[in-house]
């Protein structure tokens, strides 16, 4: 199984037990009314047509999440007894068809399997009846379109961080190198004390864009248990999972055609539109930022109509159940991008060559890197990390003599170099 396959289904694994794992302990009656609502229900497994979940599966990864120290990787499934063996639909075909259905929900089936075909996610030769994709779409509860009722109940978190609400809102021109460009509000709400962690316009509502003001919000108010957030293709993104999962966060989507659960962060971005942008003009920015940054902060010492308390009062009555941000938290936002290391122990990444250790040579390897810092690339294989590798530099390898064990450089009279185990070290040979 593929490693991207196998940390999609640890995320979702992940989402299933928080409850149990968080910082808040459960008495025992809190415990077991939680697993009977987590086992009746209906869940969109990664993979799998199935839709529930049993007992003994739950406190199966409970059990090996607190064993390991609380690590993503030790929801990673187990790779399966039956490959090779034929089945209904193949695993990542029903996946890439269930996540076209939700794409898609008001269309009929032969519709579906034509674009499910055009998108390859049905592959050239491929078989697929339409009564497996009925039974498929049937577990899942997605045959039904758009229109369905819902539970529309008011909610609130209990909490400071419990949850946070975030949503991208259309922005005002501003003039960018001359041009005029379209911004996009990206900002985050504490459901329970209505507190905004951070907030900020920016050019584009792309992924880097949010995880950027996702950071920044993390750095001033800590760390959620769950962020819910919309549909959008930068909130689906499996490196956004990644990093909420990383940081024991939940990620949450809201069901299309149903906006209505992130009804506080929509309300807000009203009051934005009305006590902000109507009486505030920038030109730039830089200038929209700061102005927004100043409303911002007066908004958090307001009072609110709602809850009757400035929500950064409220926030700092349970301050205790706040979890701060790690020192380290910049490392959870690090892309991994897979490469395979050539035979003279070199890997590209963003037009540039690093030398990896020579026991790499011809492994898939990890790439831990950010695009903003090409100095830090960490290397891990089979979760194992090989350290922080280096540029290439030509100039040193001419004058490598490569050795078995070894490898020597000409450095002069007195002292030899010597790369061993991917690092060079000086020896001077009088001592």
């Amino acid at each position: 199984m593929e490693e991207d396959r196998k940390k999609r289904i640890a995320v979702f694994r992940f989402g299933v037990i928080a409850d149990f794992v968080g910082t808040r302990q459960l008495d025992r009656g809190e415990t077991e009314r939680l697993m009977k609502e987590k086992c009746a229900q209906k869940w969109q497994i990664p993979g799998s047509s199935r839709t529930s979940i049993g007992e003994s599966a739950i406190k199966g990864w409970i059990a090996r999440y607190k064993t390991s120290g609380n690590k993503l990787e030790s929801l990673y499934p187990h790779d399966r007894s039956d490959l090779g063996k034929p089945r209904a639909i193949p695993e990542e075909t029903a996946a890439g068809l269930i996540a076209l259905r939700k794409e898609m929900p008001g269309v009929t089936l032969t519709a579906l399997m034509k674009h499910a075909r055009e998108r390859k996610i049905i592959l050239t030769g491929q078989t697929v009846n339409y009564a497996a994709l009925y039974r498929l779409l049937k577990a899942e509860g997605l045959l039904g379109g758009p229109g369905t009722s819902g539970d529309h109940r008011r909610f609130e978190a209990q909490y400071p961080n419990d949850l946070w609400q975030s949503d991208v809102m259309h922005g005002p021109y501003v003039f960018v190198e001359g041009k005029k460009r379209k911004t996009y509000l990206i900002a985050f709400i504490d459901d329970m004390s209505r507190l905004v962690p951070y907030g900020s316009f920016c050019l584009h509502e792309r992924l880097e864009h949010f995880l950027s003001v996702f950071y920044k919000a993390l750095q001033m108010r800590g760390v959620p248990r769950k962020l819910y957030v919309d549909n959008g293709s930068a909130f689906r993104s499996h490196h956004l999972e990644h990093i909420c999962a990383s940081l024991g966060i939940v990620l949450l989507h809201t069901q299309p055609y149903q906006p209505e659960g992130k009804g506080k962060i929509e309300r807000w971005f009203r009051n934005v539109r009305e006590g902000f942008l109507s009486v505030r003009k920038a030109e730039t920015l830089d200038e929209l930022n700061a102005a927004f940054s100043s409303w911002v902060q007066k908004y958090n010492e307001t009072p609110h109509r709602i809850i009757k308390d400035s929500p950064i009062r409220r926030f700092a009555k349970n301050i205790e159940c706040v979890r701060p941000a790690p020192k380290d938290l910049s490392d959870y936002f690090r892309k991994a991008s897979k490469r395979t290391v050539a035979k003279d122990r070199t890997v590209s990444l963003d037009g540039r060559l690093y030398e990896v250790p020579v026991e790499l040579v011809g492994r898939k390897v990890t790439l831990l890197h950010h695009d903003t810092d090409p100095a830090r690339v960490e290397v891990t294989f089979s979760g194992k990390t090989y350290g922080f590798v280096t540029v290439l530099d030509v100039h040193v390898n001419c004058r490598i003599r490569r050795g078995r064990d070894s490898i020597e450089v000409d450095g002069g009279d007195n002292n030899d170099e010597r790369y061993k185990g991917g690092k060079l070290f000086k020896e001077d040979k009088g001592q």
